[in-house]
């Protein structure tokens, strides 16, 4: 991982409830004990979050993805800065794996809330220093933040992953165009061929890919088709429906944040010629929920590469996702 260590006295480590399995793992990486939170609920059902340990004039590394319940989490999280604040560490990282409402990104419809750009400001007011997460949904998401932010990538981990496996023959595809971009920036490190979906959204679950941009895909046996997040996983199902009529045979699934919300793990699997779905651990899949086709892969290294050049005052570019 790193070279030089970092004084467990001077920081302090903290996980709200949503994914205290990658917290154990990030602290684990940057040889710093983590350090617990007693979260519970007052007969009104209002949290309440005590810190167990000193956080005076210290810098103070909070994970908590935004992941269901949403809401919940969110509100852990905001409370947990705010605590941290209140109790004078001189810095606040809110560590957010998955940024969920990166999705509200944009004002497509009247009267809605560019929801992304509303919980940025609350984690500035909560008293937020700094904000770490990976692969938002989209650029723009970057920007909504008043405060300095870090947009890491999951895509050396998949790289590191797929280049042990046979990939002769291979293509890589985006769901839509929003994606391309990033499918490309995989595809190049890859050294494959990409294409994109030409998708039209029809509600939350129900898309229409009405064809393919870029590379030709038919005379391609295997395709992996690459996504920040799969949710109910129609999209995906679409894509892989358009991607079999191509003459495709093999498909892998890869995707930053499994979310698999309604069934979409189990409406993926039962597809013969999705041979692999891979994300990674930025979202808890509890072992009931684990499919023999499903295989997550850890981004603590990169979390706790990134928290040891911040804490060392060096240059992360190598690890965000708009990078090259």
């Amino acid at each position: 991982m790193t070279e030089a260590s970092i004084s467990a006295g001077e920081v302090r480590f903290f996980s709200g409830s949503s994914n205290p399995q990658l917290a154990e793992k990030i602290a684990a990486n940057l040889g710093v004990p983590l350090d617990s939170t007693h979260i519970t609920r007052f007969s009104n059902d209002n949290l309440y979050i005590q810190l167990d340990a000193s956080v005076r004039y210290r810098r103070v590394y909070i994970v908590q993805s935004l992941s269901q319940p949403v809401n919940d989490h969110l509100m852990e999280l905001l409370m947990m800065i705010d605590i941290a604040r209140g109790a004078a560490a001189s810095e606040v990282h809110a560590i957010i794996p998955y940024y969920s409402f990166g999705r509200s990104d944009k004002k497509d419809a009247p009267r809605i809330s560019i929801t992304a750009r509303l919980v940025a400001d609350l984690l500035k007011t909560a008293g937020a220093t700094h904000v770490m997460s990976m692969m938002f949904h989209s650029p723009q998401v970057h920007g909504f933040f008043g405060l300095p932010t870090d947009p890491l990538s999951s895509r050396m981990v998949f790289k590191e992953y797929l280049e042990k496996l046979d990939l002769d023959g291979a293509i890589v595809v985006a769901p839509d165009m929003g994606q391309a971009k990033s499918a490309a920036r995989f595809a190049r490190a890859l050294n494959l061929p990409v294409a994109a979906g030409n998708k039209e959204r029809i509600s939350d679950s129900e898309v229409i890919i009405s064809g393919l941009v870029g590379n030709q895909v038919r005379g391609h046996k295997r395709a992996l088709i690459y996504d920040d997040e799969i949710a109910t996983g129609g999209s995906i199902l679409e894509l892989s429906r358009v991607l079999v009529a191509e003459g495709v045979e093999d498909i892998r699934v890869v995707c930053t944040h499994g979310v698999f919300s309604r069934g979409g793990l189990e409406r993926l699997a039962v597809v013969p010629e999705i041979s692999e779905i891979i994300t990674t651990d930025t979202v808890h899949i509890p072992p009931e929920k684990v499919h023999p086709k499903l295989t997550v892969l850890s981004v603590a290294p990169v979390f706790a590469d990134a928290i040891h050049h911040n804490i060392n005052r060096e240059s992360l570019s190598d690890l965000f996702v708009f990078g090259e």
